[in-house]
């Protein structure tokens, strides 16, 4: 492991200076070049949890998911992420779940994400980054 920049772009535009054509550039939020293992640890370190704990990586619905601590973290960065993968996860009831924010397959399963989870595994913190 080796310490380095922050995932995440640098945002911080006034309403003022951005202009229309920069719009379209500012959709992903993450550095180009970081893998989803990258994101994983900054997420890890981000929310305190122990960088000790097992790390499993699984492929479910053909996303690449992974799960610390069996059910403390899921996490899938992977694009294109669908309801069926977003219920896969749910039905295993991980403490808390985190998605790439323009990972998912459609606004619609962007939008219902939350309520999935409501319904499926409500006691699960989801986050997007």
């Amino acid at each position: 492991m080796k310490v380095d920049t922050a995932n995440m772009r640098d945002v911080y535009y006034s309403p003022d200076a951005v202009q229309k054509d920069d719009l379209l550039s500012q959709v992903d939020n993450i550095h180009e070049g970081r893998t989803a293992e990258d994101l994983l640890f900054q997420v890890l370190l981000d929310w305190g949890v122990d960088l000790s704990l097992p790390i499993s990586k699984e492929t479910i619905a053909g996303k690449t998911v992974y799960f610390v601590d069996e059910d403390a973290l899921a996490a899938c960065f992977d694009q294109g992420v669908s309801e069926d993968l977003v219920k896969e996860i749910a039905a295993r009831h991980p403490m808390r779940v985190v998605f790439r924010d323009n990972g998912f397959a459609s606004d619609a399963v962007k939008i219902n994400v939350e309520q999935i989870f409501k319904l499926l595994s409500p006691e699960t913190d989801v986050k997007s980054i």
